[in-house]
């Protein structure tokens, strides 16, 4: 399954990602740059969602609005889908997820989620389920299983434990996975004190991410136009090779270290 937007466009291989602290401008940039793929985790105030609702009303069909929910409860993820809509002025959204599936959660509730979400597919008001997760066993299963048309999932040059059978089982499948946390948290952009060349920029770290098969297409979530204009560089820059993916292997390798940081015992 390929997403593409209701003209039949094929997504970006980039997609912008809102934050509270954006830049206004930003929406904007990203779409003169090609990118056609927006999503937010929330749908408050801010300026990823009202610049997107105004250009919503001109572009709808060449667009690809992504959002989700957090919550387990019927419910609240009605009263999110229905606001989400609401809020950006639009019949239906195209990718919309159930975000931070974990290991607490429980697999029925989830199921009767899913469920409802399917209802909503074939009713014409999403057109692509999706599920969000750190988890890899999770995100394993999920393929397996077939429980959603998109995953989203963790993957940079220092976490790379997806590739062992995340990845090859979602190529397989045919399930498009989109990535986030490609800079870890602009951790790699910032150099290790073993490492004697420069650090990778913005755009190596998101051309690595894109250079895997089951990979089609990476988060970026920039705070001004500057970061943007760098991540950007990414969608004009030549695939990465197979030579440049170990120099970064060895880089992410430092930068994971043991392990034992924040970053890696919450999601390991």
């Amino acid at each position: 399954m390929d997403l593409t937007t209701i003209q039949g466009q094929p997504a970006s291989r980039l997609g912008l990602a809102g934050q509270k602290r954006m830049e206004p401008g930003c929406v904007d940039l990203a779409w003169q740059a090609g990118i056609n793929y927006f999503f937010s985790y929330g749908l408050g105030k801010g300026p990823l969602v009202e610049e997107l609702r105004s250009h919503l009303q001109v572009h709808r069909d060449h667009v690809m609005v992504a959002t989700g929910t957090e919550s387990r409860s019927l419910s609240e993820t009605e009263r999110h889908f229905d606001q989400a809509r609401q809020k950006l002025a639009v019949d239906s959204l195209d990718v919309f997820f159930l975000e931070y599936v974990s290991p607490t959660d429980d697999w029925h509730e989830l199921r009767a989620l899913l469920d409802r979400l399917y209802d909503w597919k074939a009713a014409g008001q999403i057109r692509y389920v999706g599920i969000s997760t750190h988890n890899r066993p999770i995100a394993l299963r999920i393929i397996q299983e077939g429980l959603c048309d998109v995953l989203m999932h963790r993957y940079n040059m220092a976490h790379r434990g997806a590739e062992a059978a995340v990845l090859p089982a979602a190529e397989a499948a045919g399930m498009p996975v989109i990535t986030f946390t490609s800079t870890r948290w602009g951790t790699l952009l910032k150099g290790h004190p073993s490492w004697p060349h420069s650090p990778p920029s913005a755009a190596d770290c998101y051309r690595f991410c894109l250079s895997q098969p089951a990979v089609r297409l990476a988060l970026t979530s920039p705070q001004t136009h500057e970061q943007l204009r760098a991540n950007l560089a990414a969608l004009t820059t030549p695939v990465m090779t197979q030579e440049e993916q170990t120099y970064w292997q060895a880089y992410g390798d430092l930068i994971y270290g043991q392990g034992n940081d924040a970053y890696e015992t919450s999601w390991p």
